[in-house]
């Protein structure tokens, strides 16, 4: 695992374990405060903010931010942690416990708080609070979609959840949370928001926890402007004085005049079911709410041969194969019918979805393709540019040929052998013969060849092979390299067409000679000398002279030490 460079913004109290969250000051001069306040503390990497569970210090800059880092390893190394959020809002649910704790406490409620992770969602995307006849579902990102016909958890949303304009005519509101950054901390702030209203914020401390669930100043203000209340699952309301016939009139004929406006068939329908139920209304009354209810439902029969026709277009494309029309219909169908579907339209909405996951994963799976090939292509060209360098290479060892320094040439010997590990195949087996011959004359990937001859003097310079043989001996024989005929000089880069003439041979040229001087020395070495055996003519053993007038070897023992070298 690659270690993660992003900054970390936020850290634990006292141990990996806990729950106390702390956010850094981003400037150098907020964190010499910080770090006096907490001079006795230590900050971990949470497990409950996803982290590792190691050890954080606090790092200083004043060209950047200032962040949180974890002590390096025990080999020195940095730590490799796999914590996926790390930015100031990292700890939110953290924050959203420790406040809502604190808030219910004050009102005399004790309560359960989890860190629920449906569907294996990261840790910290919803906050269940749960305590006697309710409980809340906090829900800090899109991860879980929130369900609005559950008895025990009313949904709170985080800023980036959205909601649609249904569910907020059909509840008349949502409530929404929000975490403001205070110094090292982060405050709790929770929203009202309704259709065709600007959401209000307000502290925690303002709000209260009634019959109907979560409530806010803003919310007691929707409840009493409506002449019921909102249809929910937090409780039964108490009951309230019933409004006269022409204020519930009045109160239909605008929320009518509302779903028509924001074009909600579902919304104008719960409207004329409430109509229905309507009564006590007579008189100019009558007339304007019957006007109204031809005019609304005139409407919804066109609504409904829109969406038939709709519907049937969807079915077309979806027969065509039009994979563009299909994908903007169903959009359009999940947009405006998405409730109270017949048994044919939730078929041809199913079918839809699927050949639009299905075009998904194809794209998906021609954009994999399309990057596997992007990658054999930068690879190609890669490798075709090792091959030019090895070319380049080569031809720069052969016009340097013995000149260059031993330690110039393993340089560019190692250079060559990366280069051709990068062109691959590129690399033809006359250039891997070329290249095997300049590793064994830099000495590289074998150990140094052991002769009979004493090692050099430390300090002194090896002799080059081509000083080593005279132009006298090399001349008289042809070149298995570039094909020299005995009496030429070899010629140079001959594999790059250049051709031209070399003052030096090659090393193939010059090894042989080398080799059968080798052969003739190791010969020499090894064969007895005249007073290694007995004299045939004396009878003297190996080691003693013979006893001749003259005091020299015998002919004889000559003769047969020449014999035995042979």
């Amino acid at each position: 695992m690659r270690g993660d460079r992003r900054q970390i913004q936020t850290a634990v109290l006292g141990g990996a374990d806990l729950e106390e969250p702390l956010m850094l000051p981003l400037e150098a001069i907020e964190l010499d405060a910080f770090r006096r306040r907490h001079e006795h503390d230590t900050f971990w990497c949470g497990l409950l903010l996803g982290g590792c569970g190691g050890q954080l210090t606090t790092k200083l800059y004043t060209d950047r931010v200032c962040h949180f880092a974890h002590h390096p390893g025990p080999d020195g190394h940095p730590h490799l942690c796999g914590r996926r959020d790390r930015g100031v809002s990292s700890a939110d649910h953290l924050y959203v416990k420790s406040a809502a704790a604190d808030w219910l406490r004050s009102r005399g409620k004790e309560a359960d708080f989890e860190f629920v992770q449906p569907e294996g969602v990261r840790i910290g995307s919803v906050v269940d609070i749960r305590f006697r006849n309710g409980g809340l579902r906090v829900h800090l990102d899109q991860a879980v979609e929130p369900s609005w016909d559950q008895d025990c958890h009313e949904p709170v949303l985080g800023m980036s959840v959205p909601v649609d304009r249904d569910t907020l005519i059909y509840r008349w509101y949502v409530h929404r949370i929000r975490l403001d950054s205070e110094g090292t901390a982060r405050r709790v702030r929770i929203g009202t928001e309704a259709f065709a209203r600007e959401t209000e914020w307000f502290a925690l401390d303002d709000c209260e926890m009634t019959e109907r669930g979560l409530s806010t100043p803003a919310v007691e203000q929707i409840v009493r402007s409506r002449s019921s209340r909102p249809v929910t699952q937090w409780g039964v309301a108490k009951a309230k004085k019933v409004p006269d016939a022409r204020v519930r009139t009045q109160v239909l004929l605008r929320k009518l005049a509302d779903a028509l406006r924001v074009e909600s068939a579902f919304a104008v329908s719960q409207v004329l079911r409430d109509v229905t139920d309507l009564t006590g209304v007579e008189g100019e009354i009558q007339a304007q709410l019957t006007a109204a209810v031809s005019d609304a439902e005139a409407w919804l029969e066109d609504q409904a041969r829109v969406r038939q026709e709709l519907f049937s277009q969807l079915e077309e494309a979806l027969a065509a194969r039009d994979a563009l029309q299909v994908r903007q219909l169903l959009a359009h169908v999940n947009a405006t019918a998405s409730h109270d579907r017949t048994a044919d339209e939730i078929t041809i909405a199913g079918a839809a979805a699927a050949y639009v996951a299905e075009q998904q994963q194809a794209y998906a799976e021609h954009l994999q393709a399309e990057a596997a090939a992007k990658l054999a292509r930068q690879q190609d060209a890669r490798a075709r540019r090792a091959a030019k360098r090895v070319r380049t290479l080569l031809a720069t060892l052969e016009r340097r040929g013995a000149d260059q320094s031993r330690k110039t040439m393993r340089k560019l010997v190692r250079e060559l052998m990366h280069a051709a590990s990068d062109a691959g195949e590129r690399v033809d087996a006359d250039q891997q013969e070329q290249i095997g011959v300049w590793k064994t004359r830099a000495e590289i990937g074998r150990p140094p060849a052991q002769t009979a001859r004493p090692a050099p003097a430390l300090g002194a310079p090896r002799p080059v092979r081509h000083e080593q043989v005279a132009r006298r001996f090399w001349i008289k024989r042809n070149c298995p390299r570039c094909q020299a005929l005995a009496g030429k000089n070899c010629v140079a880069n001959a594999h790059t067409g250049t051709g031209s003439l070399s003052k030096l041979p090659h090393y193939e040229r010059i090894e042989p000679i080398l080799a059968e001087r080798r052969v003739k020395a190791e010969r020499r070495r090894r064969a007895p000398g005249a007073y290694d055996i007995a004299c045939p003519d004396c009878g003297r053993p190996p080691g003693e002279r013979c006893a001749s007038p003259s005091g020299g070897v015998h002919r004889g023992r000559v003769e047969r030490a020449r014999e035995a070298s042979r």
